[in-house]
């Protein structure tokens, strides 16, 4: 049973990184139909914030909100420089535009960086823990869970209250029509972005702090965990977004838990193989937005 629990917070953790993962990524996909394969850069680029933050004698207080806010620009960034002048192209030039914009950013982090990670020097309390009945917890699971909760009611919120909110659900639904009604399409589409940057930011802080260490490629594993639990809740929802990220992270406890060493190595591809099942019998995903399943059909 002590094992259970230990599992069962592990899951909760790993759930909520890949769910603010999966929500960054369909955010975007709601709005332009996009998948956004530069979002894991976003990680990267947080990391190195904090590094370039921590450098110069900050205290995390201010590295934090900096490294959000850095993520945030990368992200508008992004959308300004790549992926406006391919607004109205084909799906398969904004899938090959986002690609090409992946390699690129790892390339400019080698040249200008290096390929060597960098280490990040984490505060204490995110390793330090507490034993509850024989559990070991750490703070930094707890701050997990907290804060993973804190922004998607935050964020349930923002779109359910604000104008802009508004405007974003509106064009996740239907973006002509959102365009006819007079609201301002790259206004809706900058805030999609931004939205993205800032779920990437936060993740990347749980995502790295359990590494301490940054490379040029560290965003291609969360990119790739966010993309499936996103295509597991069904691309474009944003509760299918983190609905599929504890799904996707329930499986990967799992097998954890009940495989044997020798298979343990193989836990990715069996979680995958999984996967493939889900969408066989789902294909648009668990929770698929109507605009998706109806394409899909």
């Amino acid at each position: 049973m002590t094992e259970t629990a230990q599992q069962v917070i592990n899951w909760l953790t790993l759930g909520g990184i890949y769910a603010l993962l999966a929500l960054g990524i369909a955010v975007v996909f709601s709005i332009l139909g996009l998948i956004n394969f530069a979002h894991g850069e976003l990680v990267t680029v947080t990391g190195y914030s904090m590094v370039a933050l921590l450098s110069i004698g900050l205290p995390w207080a201010v590295v934090i909100p900096l490294s959000l806010l850095a993520a945030m620009f990368a992200a508008v960034a992004m959308e300004q420089v790549a992926f406006r002048p391919l607004r109205g192209a084909p799906v398969a030039a904004l899938l090959l535009g986002s690609l090409a914009l992946s390699i690129v950013i790892q390339n400019i982090f080698l040249l200008f960086v290096g390929a060597r990670p960098k280490s990040i020097d984490f505060p204490t309390w995110t390793q330090s823990s507490f034993e509850v009945g024989g559990v070991v917890v750490k703070w930094l699971d707890v701050a997990t869970w907290v804060i993973t909760a804190a922004v998607l009611l935050g964020l349930v919120a923002f779109l359910r209250k604000s104008v802009r909110g508004l405007a974003l659900r509106a064009a996740a639904e239907d973006f002509a029509v959102t365009r006819l009604m007079g609201i301002r399409a790259n206004a809706v589409i900058r805030g999609a972005f931004a939205v993205s940057g800032l779920l990437a930011g936060i993740a990347a802080f749980f995502f790295l702090a359990t590494a301490s260490l940054v490379g040029p490629t560290t965003g291609f594993n969360p990119l790739l965990k966010g993309f499936i639990a996103a295509v597991i809740g069904g691309l474009g929802s944003l509760w299918g977004a983190v609905l599929g990220g504890f799904a996707l992270a329930g499986l990967e406890v799992f097998f954890q838990l009940t495989l044997s060493d020798e298979l343990q190595p193989y836990i990715d591809a069996i979680v995958f193989s999984f996967v493939i099942l889900v969408l066989l019998v789902r294909p648009h995903g668990l929770l698929a937005s109507r605009s998706v399943a109806v394409e899909r059909v």
